[in-house]
């Protein structure tokens, strides 16, 4: 197991805790590896069926660490960061590509790399002091980085994410809510148990009807509205011959709660 980085598997859910609270759960070269290859591996996991994403201490990730990450990329070669830039940008495409809904559990610090960990997520929670910033602009760099010029205007639409990533301003809490960065807000002692009780409500749903739908929702962006819908017959068709289609039409029937196994 990595330094900083915990790893918990309860049934169906797995929690992947940011855990070096004394310098409020930063990222190292080691960590973004283990984030990757965690991700990475969730695709060939029939055990888990959903990802719960927290920091420990009262915030969820402070960014790359200034004296592990910041500091070695200022000597480093070109090839030197461009396998770096690479390898970041690989955790979240191995976010994207994992089946399985991944919720962000938002406390206090959530700036930089932290950010996009949360953006990347499927669902994010947040508390009223969860303070989300992008931080690149502030060190020299640009908003382009790991997606997020891709993904954030999708989420908060293009003036604000334009506005985020130009200043590296933190979006509030209030702010993540209106905008839609945040599903919803509770407060930092109900947060994880409000992201623990959602990731098991997905984990006990029709497990590929999910992994369909996180997997759609991804790729019809780069469709036509007419492909998506075609897309989406073919899709809706393979999980009509499911198992689990048949199990909750049965238990409608019978008027009972439907269990499914994900078949």
């Amino acid at each position: 197991m990595t330094d900083g980085l915990r790893i918990v598997q309860d049934g169906a859910v797995l929690s992947i805790i940011l855990d070096r609270p004394e310098r409020k759960n930063p990222l190292t070269f080691a960590i973004y590896a283990e984030l990757r290859d965690r991700f990475r591996a969730l695709a060939d996991d029939a055990s888990v069926k959903a990802v719960v994403l927290s920091g420990s201490g009262g915030d969820f990730c402070s960014g790359g660490d200034v004296h592990e990450i910041i500091g070695p990329l200022t000597t480093s070669t070109p090839d030197e960061l461009l396998a770096f830039t690479q390898m970041t940008g690989d955790t979240v495409k191995a976010m994207r590509a994992c089946p399985q809904p991944i919720v962000a559990a938002v406390d206090g610090v959530c700036a930089g790399a932290g950010a996009i960990l949360a953006m990347a997520s499927d669902l994010r929670y947040g508390t009223p002091s969860a303070k989300t910033a992008f931080l690149f602009v502030r060190v020299g760099l640009s908003g382009a980085d790991m997606g997020a010029c891709a993904l954030l205007p999708r989420i908060v639409g293009q003036g604000r994410a334009a506005e985020l990533l130009y200043t590296g301003r933190a979006m509030t809490a209030d702010e993540g809510l209106a905008w839609g960065f945040f599903n919803r807000l509770a407060s930092s002692d109900d947060l994880l148990a409000e992201a623990m009780t959602t990731a098991r409500d997905i984990a006990s749903g029709p497990t590929r009807a999910h992994a369909t739908t996180k997997r759609m929702l991804h790729r019809e962006w780069a469709m036509e509205i007419d492909d998506a819908i075609d897309a989406e017959a073919r899709v809706q068709d393979e999980c009509m011959q499911t198992a689990d289609f048949r199990r909750a039409y049965e238990a409608f029937a019978a008027k009972r709660t439907p269990a499914f196994e994900g078949d």
